[in-house]
């Protein structure tokens, strides 16, 4: 099928989800390109900045080592968020244990938010993508069957009934050709997010310990 005929022949309706699927399969390989970036860096430059941290002399000289390997801003917040003025308000009722719970989950959550941006446009194009195609398909098929009924002579060759047809799957093909990579890419992308979390929530957690038990 060639896409000069498709645009000529096809009606509005086939147009609009012919270019939905467009803008959805550019929109998931835009994502899941700059994600699989993203989440590479984070993932070698988190157990730098853990070490980094650990190997300091102090809270101080912790922070300006991992500013150093922090280059998408993951383990900074969570070391900021400790320093955060808690006095005179409500966030300073209760000890330092539940204050610094408080504050890194919150800030461990706005961290989190950021890396799971886009797997929601993923999980949407893997979903609607084979339901865009295949109604695609539907409306071409009916199309076909419509204009070969209003023809003339009133016999109908294979190959009128085959060409429109043909033409009219080539959506169902499209629909799959976006949802597969969408939701591989949803799935490769959260198992990664996933060790990510973990290794946060771990370090999170012992920041926590170390700072409730020293007082500080």
């Amino acid at each position: 099928m060639k896409l000069n005929d498709f645009l000529l022949h096809s009606d509005v309706l086939s147009l609009s989800l012919a270019f939905m699927l467009l803008a959805l399969s550019l929109a998931s390989w835009v994502v899941i390109g700059w994600k699989w970036h993203l989440l590479s860096r984070v993932s070698q430059d988190l157990p730098r900045s853990v070490a980094a941290f650990w190997q300091a002399p102090g809270f101080e000289d912790a922070r300006q080592s991992v500013a150093q390997f922090d280059r998408d801003v993951c383990v900074l917040p969570l070391l900021d968020a400790t320093l955060l003025p808690l006095g005179g308000t409500l966030a300073s009722c209760g000890d330092r244990h539940q204050q610094l719970t408080r504050v890194l989950r919150d800030t461990l959550q706005q961290v989190l938010r950021r890396l799971q941006w886009g797997q929601i446009l993923l999980a949407t194009a893997g979903a609607i993508s084979p339901f865009l195609g295949l109604l695609g398909t539907v409306w071409g098929i009916v199309n076909a069957l419509m204009g070969l009924g209003l023809g003339e002579g009133g016999q109908i060759s294979i190959h009128e009934i085959a060409a429109p047809v043909g033409e009219a799957l080539v959506m169902t093909a499209a629909g799959l050709a976006v949802a597969i990579p969408a939701v591989m890419g949803y799935n490769l992308l959260g198992r990664r997010i996933g060790r990510i979390e973990v290794e946060l929530e771990g370090f999170a957690h012992d920041l926590r310990a170390l700072l409730a038990g020293s007082g500080d």
